[in-house]
């Protein structure tokens, strides 16, 4: 069930939550909160308790249209169970076999990558966009330094991104970033306090930077 423009998607929202979780059931409400609250390009992480289960119900719940991803993809097998589940895209955190997997099963892809090398190969096996991973040591000079050799490569920064790192990734030509904690806080594991000040705190942010 591929997303229908999945980098229209990244370049339109800017921002993509990334939900993970010890608490099944706390991390399907916080998906579907999320999308409903105009935060629609989520990435539920297979390392998160019941993931799949997660994915395929928040499908259910949100539709064919939702903007609904699996992340830390890491083997055609997860890729498989994925699009199984209802996932519209995936997200891997490097260049594994789960990319040329996703593009076989007709999924967009958002690969990792951190060197000059891992994202020629991320483009090589298809990749719809790099996800930059981890992020946060190299910081807006590394998105800086590859997107002078490589200018047309929509990059998604994740690791470490918090309100003010977004702001500045986006203003450095990043197409969108990923945010888990800072804006997820605990609300999938069950603690959903602060979660509806902080989504609106990163949708404007998006929006400003649109």
């Amino acid at each position: 069930m591929p997303s229908p423009d999945l980098l229209s998607a990244l370049r339109t929202r800017r921002l993509v939550a990334i939900v993970r979780g010890n608490d099944p059931d706390a991390a399907l409400n916080t998906v579907v909160t999320l999308v409903r609250s105009g935060i629609d390009l989520v990435e539920v992480s297979l390392s998160g308790a019941d993931a799949l289960r997660v994915i395929e119900k928040a499908r259910a719940a949100l539709g064919p249209d939702a903007h609904l991803g699996a992340g830390t993809v890491l083997t055609a097998a997860d890729a498989r169970r994925a699009a199984d589940a209802g996932a519209a895209y995936t997200v891997t955190p490097g260049v594994t076999e789960a990319v040329a997997a996703s593009r076989a099963l007709g999924l967009p892809v958002l690969a990792g990558a951190l060197t000059p090398t891992e994202v020629v190969a991320a483009l090589a096996e298809g990749a719809t966009a790099v996800k930059l991973f981890p992020a946060g040591p190299g910081g807006v000079d590394l998105l800086r330094a590859l997107r002078a050799p490589f200018p047309d490569v929509p990059f998604v920064p994740v690791g470490g991104v918090d309100a003010r790192a977004a702001r500045d990734y986006l203003a450095a030509g990043a197409v969108a970033v990923g945010v888990g904690t800072p804006l997820v806080g605990r609300a999938a594991d069950g603690d959903a306090s602060g979660l509806g000040e902080r989504v609106e705190a990163f949708r404007s942010l998006a929006l400003e930077a649109s």
